[in-house]
Formats: structure tokens, sequence, C-alpha cells
């Protein structure tokens, strides 16, 4: 397997953890989304993915997947060893409700592209566009705060998905210099999962391509 991603981008954070958490051996491909206007802009990567995101994983026959949680909801059904998805249906609609808060509610409005709309084609500087980010951040955590247990991961004894996408908006909410002294069952998962070596070997500053 190929990863496409770039070191900071949370979605493709996601699929490392995931792939260290399964075992997965996989190589990396690099797409750097800010030198040279984005090579995730180039006709190469469009082939790849027409949406021109990261991350893509390319499977070893040559089938690419798109869209994180997409990717990672297959390599839990392909790979079922450990799982990210609890059995009962009930607490599995419950990690996908944290897991969704953070992939569907609060990344897309903090994307990159998003980011780059704002700053030059509405005209906004860069505190204004700062304030937006770290807006969308505290309203999104101080819900998943409510979701979250008063112990364990996200959803009890055991990593799922949830904590998965969590982990990395913790990094992007720390990049941003927000405050989570308010949030201390986020704190707690972060904390938990950094002592966790497949989280922690994803982490952004671990990537080779870590500028």
């Amino acid at each position: 397997m190929k990863l496409y991603g770039y070191f900071r981008s949370s979605a493709a954070y996601r699929v490392r953890i995931a792939l260290n958490l399964k075992g997965l051996a996989h190589e990396h491909a690099f797409v750097h989304l800010t030198r040279n206007g984005g090579a995730q802009k180039s006709p190469g990567y469009i082939a790849r993915n027409p949406q021109g995101l990261v991350p893509a994983l390319e499977l070893d026959g040559g089938t690419i997947l798109t869209q994180s949680l997409a990717i990672i909801e297959y390599l839990d059904e392909a790979f079922p060893e450990p799982p990210l998805l609890p059995q009962q249906s009930v607490a599995r609609a419950h990690v996908r409700a944290i897991a969704q808060a953070v992939a569907c509610d609060i990344h897309p409005l903090n994307n990159l592209r998003v980011l780059q709309y704002l700053r030059h084609r509405m005209g906004q500087d860069k505190e204004a566009v700062e304030a937006w980010y770290r807006h969308w951040i505290v309203s999104g955590f101080g819900a998943i705060e409510k979701m979250i247990g008063e112990d364990g991961f996200c959803a009890g004894g055991q990593v799922t998905l949830a904590d998965v996408c969590l982990v990395p908006q913790i990094f992007n909410a720390r990049r941003y210099e927000i405050d989570l002294a308010p949030y201390p069952r986020i704190r707690r998962v972060e904390e938990m999962c950094g002592a966790i070596a497949a989280f922690a070997d994803a982490h952004p500053s671990r990537q080779p391509d870590a500028e």
C-alpha cells in the first residue's frame, strides 16, 4: 500500500494512525500542499484523486481510495484486528458521531483550501482567518467534550475511530494555541493516545516530510 499525504494534514494523520494500529506496512508518497501552488493540484495527483485532496491510499492492486473516513472504514473491514468500531450498533453509532463531529463539522471549515479562500478571495487578514479557525475548533470541542466518557478513551476502554479522528484535531488546536483547559476529557484522550506507539509514530513531527 502507498499513502499519499502531507505531514500536517489532519486527514492524512488519521489514516497514518489507523495503518499503524493495524500494523500494516505501507509506503509514503509526499504531496506538499503549499509549495509551488500545491502538488495536490497537479494533473498527476488529480488523476489519482479528482478532489485534489489528501489523503489517498493506493492498494497493492492499484485501486485508489480517497476520503479519510472511507479509507479507515475500509481498513477496519479488510483488516479487522484490532477493531476500530464497536460491535454493538448503538455504540458504533456513537463512535461515528464523535468521529464525524471532527471530520464533517470542524475540519471542513478549517481545511487549507477554505483558509486560502478566506485570505485570497475574501480579503481577510491573518488575524481574521485565525479567529475563524479558532472559533470552529472551540465550538466543536465544546460539544465533543460532552460526547466522550468520563474515563478511558473517547468511547470507553479501547481505541476507536473517534480517538483516531480527535487526536489530529487536538494537534491542530495546539498549533493555533487554543486553550485546552476547558476540555479535561479531551486532554485525557490526548494523553492516553499519546502513550500508544501507533499514535506517537503518526505524529506530524515524526514524518519524513516534516518542516
